[in-house]
């Protein structure tokens, strides 16, 4: 698979397990931390989608991204290099588990699109090839210990954005809970007016961060399609500015 372009970089993915797809580009385009970062970490950053977005929309920021894949890792470090903003971009090959044991940073913006399939659910070893499972089930990662990392290296007044499956949306609740962070933005995503919501855009902060700033939580709802290729304007305004189409 060739290039992905977008209007200010692009995006090299032919070794990459998971290619660019809706769920980054939601996620890189909509989070917005209540104060501009100064330093951002993205949590299994693939092709480098979410990192280059994000250094786009926040010019000063540092981005460091961490990737367990070697292929992904390198390829997410060219696709950085060859970008506009390859001096603030940095990627890790790493664990996250390795990473948060050995940082003591803490972050303005975490970010992370995790691997959405239970570990618990059944794997089709014969169609979904090594690389790609380890991508979208949660062995590597399981989000007790994402919310965990995230405990650790959270500023206490930062912002942790994710894009996580509507069907996990309460386990996920209850273990950000346990670890003192409180949803302050969600956003339901549906394919279609009558499709069902299949993805929750996220944004949580510290509990005591929320309280001192009265912030009052917002729920939204969001559409992508109106028919195939039929974008709404929602989602038109939301990813204009890095579609070229848009």
């Amino acid at each position: 698979m060739g290039l992905f372009k977008f209007k200010e970089f692009h995006i090299a993915q032919d070794r990459c397990a998971q290619k660019v797809g809706t769920d980054g580009v939601l996620l890189g385009a909509w989070t917005t931390p209540h104060k501009i970062p100064q330093n951002i970490l993205d949590i299994g950053t693939g092709t480098g989608v979410i990192s280059l977005m994000l250094a786009q929309r926040f010019t000063a920021s540092n981005i460091e991204a961490i990737e367990i894949d070697t292929d992904a890792f390198e390829q997410a470090t060219e696709n950085f290099e060859n970008s506009p903003w390859g001096d603030r971009l940095f990627c890790f090959h790493s664990s996250f588990q390795e990473f948060y044991e050995e940082v003591e940073e803490r972050f303005d913006l975490i970010v992370s699109n995790p691997p959405f399939f239970d570990s618990n659910s059944l794997k089709k070893e014969s169609q979904i090839e090594e690389k790609r499972q380890q991508a979208r089930f949660d062995d590597a990662l399981p989000f007790e210990e994402l919310v965990y990392g995230v405990y650790q290296l959270l500023a206490l007044d930062g912002t942790f954005s994710c894009i996580i499956p509507k069907e996990r949306e309460e386990r996920f609740l209850e273990i950000t809970s346990h670890f003192q962070l409180t949803p302050v933005r969600t956003v339901y995503i549906k394919g279609t007016a009558n499709s069902p919501v299949k993805r929750c855009l996220m944004e949580f902060r510290f509990r005591e961060s929320v309280k001192e700033t009265n912030t009052t939580p917002t729920i939204e709802h969001l559409t992508i399609e109106i028919a195939r290729h039929d974008y709404t304007d929602d989602y038109i305004n939301l990813t204009k500015d890095f579609y070229l189409k848009m």
